[in-house]
């Protein structure tokens, strides 16, 4: 049974307002300010901003089955992001999921919306109700309030890369987002052999959504290897051993690595579902390999007063 609100939802979408049933508003992002995130330019600005930051990388890993790539504030991290989204082939690509954790609300499972489309200054991507109706079938799933939903942004961020991704096939393919959270072991192996079926098709994408290192005091969080010279030379030390972890595609070494460092990965979860949905296809003699194609930091901290997120983009390809 698909659960959807009963009254009208309120949406605000280039500095209009319109109410419609089922629909997910980009609202949660109009009072961020406008250099820190574009979902409130107008579509043709937007665009031509992502175009800008795609035209710049290649496509070295196309088709991707999974890109792993940022959610912050497309100032800081678009650029690194577009080496991700580059690899996406919308000739084949159909279903995309979009995985992304929780940052606002306690949640011990996965999640999802409880809207039919989701705007963006581009244009509306559909919900795939069929997939969420077999997913919400398995009893492992909650439902997100639209408040959860639009205060959300690990979710967010991604849907007007994704729309850019795929707008030569607008009308053809579909969205499943899944809000992830703070999961056990046991269950990012539970999420991750559900959704192993699904990476198994080529016709679907699977985009994690996750930033790296977030470093300093308001993070509380102020690892520092002082072997590695400036501060932000540990940081990226740090990412990048976990980095090296993940293209190993090892579950259990990335749990260890969390568990050594308690590196703040906020996507540690989405990462894990994917690494565990691999694993399984693994076992059954699937080829895959992970790239890691950019790295970034917001700024590069050299003092204890400083503090800087870091980003990483990649992507999963099946030989």
């Amino acid at each position: 049974m698909i659960v959807f609100l009963p009254s009208l939802m309120q949406s605000k979408h280039n500095g209009c307002v319109h109410y419609k049933t089922g629909l997910r508003s980009s609202s949660s992002v109009d009072s961020l300010q406008l250099q820190f995130f574009p979902m409130v330019w107008k579509g043709p600005q937007l665009n031509a901003q992502l175009e800008g930051w795609l035209s710049q990388v290649q496509s070295t890993k196309r088709p991707a089955r999974a890109i792993i790539a940022p959610h912050a504030g497309y100032t800081y991290c678009g650029s690194c992001a577009a080496h991700a989204y580059k690899q996406v082939d919308p000739n084949i690509t159909r279903k995309i999921f979009i995985l992304g954790p929780s940052h606002h609300v306690p949640l011990s499972r996965c999640a999802l919306s409880s809207v039919d489309i989701y705007r963006t200054p581009l244009y509306d991507l559909r919900i795939d109700q069929k997939i969420y109706g077999e997913l919400w079938k398995t009893g492992m799933f909650e439902r997100m309030s639209l408040q959860t939903d639009e205060d959300e942004h690990s979710i967010e961020m991604h849907l007007p890369y994704t729309a850019k991704a795929m707008e030569s096939h607008k009308d053809e393919f579909t969205i499943i987002p899944v809000l992830v959270g703070a999961l056990s072991e046991s269950k990012e192996q539970e999420f991750g052999k559900l959704f192993s079926k699904y990476l198994a098709d080529p016709s679907n994408l699977f985009v994690v959504s996750s930033d790296f290192c977030h470093w300093g005091q308001r993070f509380r969080y102020s690892y520092y290897d002082e072997s590695q010279g400036e501060i932000y030379r540990s940081i990226e030390h740090l990412d990048k051993m976990g980095m090296s972890i993940i293209e190993q595609l090892d579950p259990v070494s990335f749990s260890n690595y969390l568990k050594k460092y308690h590196n703040t990965i906020c996507g540690r979860h989405p990462i894990g579902v994917l690494l565990n949905a691999i694993n399984e296809l693994q076992k059954n003699g699937m080829n895959m390999s992970f790239s890691f194609l950019n790295y970034a930091q917001s700024s590069q901290c050299r003092n204890w007063q400083d503090s800087s997120v870091s980003y990483a983009a990649g992507a999963l390809m099946v030989h």
